[in-house]
């Protein structure tokens, strides 16, 4: 693989890898919110960090491959629905391995995985909010070296066009029934 082509992945990445960065540093504020000392803390912030920047930064990737979709939810539900229990897994293991020198598995790994699942759709709908907000300011900035990244802002841009004329659509559809002070769904058939 060329130092272009590993740039031009890293920049799809850098957003969903960014979001994984946050959740690894609020994961270190929450630890020492909760009492626990500055090491365990850490701990915890590298343990959940890692795994959810590899995993974020492969969502990104995915986006880019044009395997999953930017706007659409089931896709994103679907990663972190798997990918959110990985990464806890590998969080548990990881600060077992920093803080008391041994990775260790939660004692119930079928129930510990069954509510991560839980979990993971309220982690993928913050995720996706926050790439939605993330990822096109980025792809605009590296779009013009990066054809990836270009097709991939071309997509937002559709997409946000679309949006966009949809609802000027509904906004002059309910101005126009009140142009006339009754509601559409009142007037006579031969007014619509």
């Amino acid at each position: 693989m060329t130092g272009h082509k590993v740039r031009h992945l890293g920049e799809l990445a850098l957003p969903g890898a960014g979001i994984g960065a946050t959740a690894g540093v609020a994961a270190v504020g929450l630890a020492l919110l909760a009492g626990q000392p500055f090491d365990w803390a850490l701990a915890h912030g590298v343990g959940l960090g890692l795994p959810l920047v590899l995993l974020g930064g492969g969502f990104s990737l995915l986006l880019g491959a044009g395997v999953a979709s930017p706007g659409v939810f089931a896709p994103a539900a679907l990663y972190w629905f798997i990918g959110f229990p990985v990464a806890r897994v590998a969080h548990e293991m990881l600060v077992g391995l920093m803080v008391v020198g041994r990775p260790a598995l939660p004692p119930d790994l079928l129930g510990f995985l069954a509510y991560q699942a839980i979990v993971s759709l309220g982690f993928a709908i913050g995720f996706s909010w926050l790439h939605e907000r993330i990822a096109p300011g980025w792809l605009r900035r590296v779009r013009h070296r990066n054809p990836a990244a270009d097709r991939l802002y071309a997509f937002y841009l559709q997409h946000a066009e679309a949006q966009w004329k949809a609802r000027e659509s509904r906004r002059r559809a309910r101005a126009a029934g009140r142009g006339n002070g009754r509601p559409a769904l009142f007037r006579a058939k031969g007014e619509l």
